[in-house]
């Protein structure tokens, strides 16, 4: 007659300790894809957020409206584009074919500017083309982790400016001067430098 022989101590204690050196194997690599997982989803919904504010920008850029405006003390007048260290905004300029679907009385020209608070690219736009002190902007936060701004026009002699109006161009064709490229670039925290280069129809 056979005796049933069964696992002895020291074989069970060996088979547990396969088990668990198993287990936190596969739960290390289950840790690494959720990871991996997390991580794609970051930067997909970061590459959407950059393509959002570029989508913006590039709509504004492309329909650029040779329309000055009134400056907000009424003393003097703004060219159609802007862009000047000394200025308010980085970028300030006059945008056509704002859409008014229910007859509002407006015009369909919008001004609207681009500047960086902090980490975040801003635009803003005002209801009224000649705004005064009392006309609040309407602010958007457009992209976060902006480090800088850069922005340069495409003269109609073909030359790249870091100024606008040129120079060189002087009283009243200044203020409705419109450069024939703007490029507008940001140099991100995560992704180094972003821009577009924008044909405006100047």
């Amino acid at each position: 007659m056979r005796l049933a022989r069964g696992f002895t101590l020291l074989e069970l204690l060996v088979a547990m300790a396969i088990v668990a050196v198993i287990g936190v194997m596969a739960l290390g690599g289950l840790s690494e894809v959720i990871r991996q997982q997390t991580i794609a989803q970051q930067r997909a919904e970061r590459w959407r957020e950059i393509q959002f504010a570029m989508r913006i920008i590039s709509q504004d850029l492309a329909q650029v409206h040779p329309r000055p405006t009134r400056e907000e003390r009424g003393e003097d007048w703004q060219p159609s584009v802007l862009v000047d260290p000394n200025a308010q905004f980085q970028l300030e300029l006059s945008r056509g074919g704002w859409a008014n679907p229910v007859a509002l009385p407006r015009g369909s020209v919008l001004r609207v500017a681009y500047d960086r608070e902090d980490d975040i690219l801003v635009r803003f736009h005002w209801s009224v083309m000649d705004r005064t002190l009392a006309t609040p902007p309407i602010r958007t936060e457009l992209l976060t982790g902006v480090e800088e701004i850069e922005i340069r026009l495409l003269d109609a002699s073909g030359e790249w400016q870091v100024l606008w109006p040129p120079l060189s161009t002087t009283g009243p064709a200044g203020l409705v001067a419109r450069p024939r490229v703007i490029e507008f670039g940001v140099n991100l925290e995560d992704f180094g430098r972003v821009w577009r280069r924008v044909e405006t129809g100047g």
